[in-house]
């Protein structure tokens, strides 16, 4: 098998997963792009069986500590494993992100499914190269009615992969409803922006909802209603909802008709409504996009964030509750907490830590690589008399 010598202090003798270019001491054997490779250190010890692609940064993704090829008994196997990890878990494995990449040792592999249906997202060459045995292996666990492979991420690029949404299997299914946390939502795998449901957010749904009844509830980008819903259903007394895509505000209102639930939609750029918004509200939810994708535009994506955190906390009454997300890895809690705690201490507040929130245990995270935990939140309640 072909492989790569790793050099000396190179992440991966740290328990990290991916070898990048630069820590290659030598390659033989002539791996091609997307192959099966065996790792090895400066004494010719093997560290396990990683995917290549020469054509990316990270060069190697290692899947596992001993020798191993990723045939049909390998996707059957790691995929039935991930499955049962989220029955052990307590989730409801028809409505959940089946495989996470790396955190299920399927480097680059995304699998979601919504009931009778799933989507594949292939982020590795390898995995893209291996996407029928994929799909095999998905019809033997899970006899989906239909396969949709969503790879529409920018992510592909640095892969040298090509951006596609193709049916894999069965028809295209159109616009279904499905039911999470006792709400509907309208989704539409294969046309829709995204898949008009974010599984990694229905468990912080819940718990931002906890906070809701009796208050003035602004969902700031929205998308399609998630936590404006939520907070809804929770007896909020007024939730209003604000994004600037007309076509997610179209599907929050759809969401909101389906529930029977009275939300204001307004389709508008969010930094601009917070600028004029009057100081009426009880609770803020803040659930931006990512503000970066990279570790060069950090510092930018943290000036984003200090400004929504400033002119929301002062729109809020005393005693109001801010909910907070990011979900860029590059920014960890720690520096989202303090970008929320600058924002407090310029706005003159004193805010007081009631949850943290994460991604749901079907995202889950390795230990050892920090890429896998990229959600973060934080629901502060702003102290009254200080």
């Amino acid at each position: 098998m072909p492989g790569l010598i790793i050099a000396p202090r190179a992440r991966i003798f740290h328990g990290h997963e991916w070898v990048y270019a630069t820590e290659v001491k030598k390659t033989f054997g002539d791996p091609q792009p997307g192959d099966v490779i065996t790792l090895k250190d400066f004494h010719d010890r093997p560290l396990g069986t990683a995917i290549y692609n020469p054509a990316s940064q990270i060069v190697a993704r290692r899947f596992s500590r001993r020798r191993q090829d990723l045939d049909a008994d390998f996707f059957l196997r790691r995929i039935g494993q991930a499955i049962e990890h989220r029955k052990n878990a307590g989730l409801d494995e028809t409505l959940a992100r089946l495989v996470w990449s790396e955190s299920d040792g399927l480097p680059g592999l995304i699998i979601d499914r919504y009931g009778a249906h799933v989507v594949v997202q292939t982020l590795t060459l390898a995995m893209r190269q291996r996407v029928e045995l994929i799909v095999a292996a998905l019809k033997e666990l899970v006899s989906p009615e239909s396969l949709i492979l969503r790879n529409d991420s920018p992510v592909l690029k640095a892969e040298g992969i090509e951006e596609e949404i193709t049916m894999l299997h069965g028809a295209t299914p159109g616009a279904f409803v499905v039911e999470a946390n006792g709400l509907k939502f309208e989704i539409d795998l294969f046309d829709g922006q995204k898949t008009g449901l974010y599984l990694d957010q229905l468990q912080s749904h819940a718990e931002v909802a906890k906070f809701a009844k009796g208050k003035r509830v602004l969902d700031c980008f929205t998308n399609q209603g998630g936590f404006a819903l939520a907070c809804a259903k929770a007896g909020a007394a007024k939730v209003t909802a604000v994004d600037i895509s007309e076509g997610a505000c179209a599907a929050a209102r759809r969401n909101a008709e389906l529930n029977g639930l009275e939300v204001e939609v307004i389709a508008h750029n969010v930094f601009d409504f917070l600028k004029h918004a009057q100081p009426e509200y009880d609770l803020i939810i803040l659930d931006p996009p990512s503000f970066t994708r990279n570790k060069k535009t950090l510092v930018d994506a943290m000036r984003g964030y200090k400004e929504i955190h400033l002119r929301s906390l002062k729109l809020l009454e005393k005693g109001g509750i801010l909910s907070t997300f990011c979900c860029s890895h590059h920014a960890s809690r720690e520096l989202f907490q303090q970008n929320l705690v600058d924002a407090a201490v310029d706005a003159k507040k004193s805010l007081r830590l009631v949850m943290n929130h994460g991604q749901r245990p079907d995202h889950p995270v390795l230990l050892a690589l920090p890429e896998t935990e990229y959600l973060k939140g934080i629901t502060a309640e702003l102290m009254a008399g200080r």
